[in-house]
């Protein structure tokens, strides 16, 4: 498997788990020609919270993705990690 294949597949298995572990409004999983980043991007908009909860936080180091800085607007908290 190439690195490019593995990267999309860890952002892809930590969206899957992040839309299991909290309620979410949206998540999805960024190509890096598409991505600010330029990288595989996972962005999260979560409901019902404030700050990013651990459980997520979890998701994202088991995966190996490295968080983004990202404002919360509104009600929801966006989560923004790139690998």
């Amino acid at each position: 498997m190439s690195c490019t294949v593995e990267q999309r597949e860890q952002v892809q298995s930590a969206a899957r788990a992040i839309r299991e572990e909290v309620p979410t409004a949206a998540v999805d999983v960024i190509a890096p020609n598409a991505s600010q980043y330029d990288a595989w991007t996972l962005e999260a908009v979560l409901r019902e919270t404030t700050g990013v909860p651990p459980e997520v936080l979890r998701e994202l180091a088991l995966a190996e993705l490295t968080l983004q800085p990202t404002p919360s607007q509104a009600e929801y908290q966006h989560v923004t990690a790139t690998v």
